[in-house]
């Protein structure tokens, strides 16, 4: 992990103290910021968010998909993670904690903004930290490059029926126009620019390709942090005047990846899975895609709206929350792989 995945989180709550400065010393930068719009999209943002996201997605090579047979049950109780439990599970976490037990602490009119952005944030498994996290758990990188790949396709499809459906049990309108462009600009586009842009790179050999790529992530993450002083300029009055808002958010995001990362190690042991494919597969089902879904937020709801706050809060926690599911994960390895064993005799036994 390099310097700047590693001190994410203080790079991160650096944004914040910019983002709030500057947004109270020069408030026409960021009016003129707003205004740069077609379409409900922000084009400053925008060109900010394909920065962030095309080189994450030009990891992603689509042709490990065959490798998905291998580790059939892994990935099995990953996609269940992702797309039967996380994205349902937080809408109620929101709702409950959110909309129920702190709502008297939050603005009123915010307050279903704040739960569609916990909705988005959960509605897109992760993609690119997913690699570091694996490589840190000693995961089994075949099935985490194959699990990533799977989960990229399935959100090209399911994103945005996911959220318009959760957006409206949640009773939130769904500005299904916005949406859609949403998963149009930043799925659709930026997956087949990188898949193309991959092609050509590796086309002059693997050594090119991964000296583009060194010189590539620190633009993501500069750009990553660039759209954080955006958000926090607009957010920056909201935050002084309610500064437990943050840490209200970041309430059902903590519940959710340990729910969920507990959830799907525990049932990863049941079936059987080998301790290299489970560790990822646990991680995996907990992170989420938190560029896409700020790029989605601001979209869908605006740059000072409570939706693009919360994605935020999800970048500010993800860092030293999946640090200590990692740890987790290596420290239970010895009782993972004693319960997995007799699992798996037991089922190589019905068979």
């Amino acid at each position: 992990m390099g310097i700047f995945e590693r001190y994410l989180t203080l790079w991160v709550a650096l944004c914040i103290l910019v983002g709030v400065a500057l947004g109270h010393v020069m408030p026409g930068f960021f009016g003129t910021v707003a205004a740069a719009e077609v379409a409900k999209v922000n084009l400053p943002v925008a060109v900010l968010i394909w920065l962030m996201i095309v080189p994450m997605l030009l990891k992603i090579d689509f042709g490990s998909l065959g490798q998905v047979r291998e580790h059939w049950r892994g990935v099995g109780v990953t996609l269940f993670i992702n797309w039967a439990v996380k994205p349902f599970s937080m809408a109620l976490l929101g709702s409950f904690f959110i909309g129920h037990l702190f709502a008297p602490l939050l603005p009123a009119g915010q307050i279903s903004s704040y739960i569609a952005g916990l909705i988005l944030l959960a509605a897109a498994p992760c993609t690119a930290m997913v690699f570091v996290w694996s490589n840190l758990c000693e995961g089994e990188p075949h099935y985490t490059l194959s699990q990533v790949a799977l989960n990229d396709l399935i959100m090209v499809f399911l994103f945005a029926p996911l959220v318009g459906l959760l957006l409206g049990v949640a009773s939130i309108t769904v500005p299904w126009g916005t949406l859609l462009l949403s998963v149009l600009l930043y799925i659709v586009v930026p997956v087949i620019v990188a898949q193309l842009w991959r092609k050509a790179l590796l086309r002059s050999g693997v050594a090119g390709f991964d000296r583009v790529m060194r010189m590539l992530q620190p633009l993501s993450l500069v750009a990553l942090l660039a759209t954080l002083v955006l958000l926090f300029g607009f957010q920056g009055e909201q935050i002084v005047r309610q500064p437990l808002v943050i840490a209200i958010l970041a309430v059902p995001i903590l519940v959710q990846v340990y729910l969920n990362a507990g959830l799907a190690y525990w049932l990863s042991r049941r079936f059987g899975v080998a301790w290299c494919v489970a560790a990822p597969a646990a991680l995996i089902g907990a992170s989420n895609f938190f560029e896409l879904a700020v790029a989605a937020a601001i979209s869908l709801f605006g740059l000072d709206s409570g939706a693009a706050l919360a994605t935020v809060v999800g970048v500010l926690v993800e860092v030293p929350v999946m640090l200590s599911v990692v740890r987790i994960v290596k420290a239970t390895r010895g009782w993972y792989e004693a319960g997995a064993g007799k699992a798996a005799t037991a089922l190589e036994a019905r068979q």
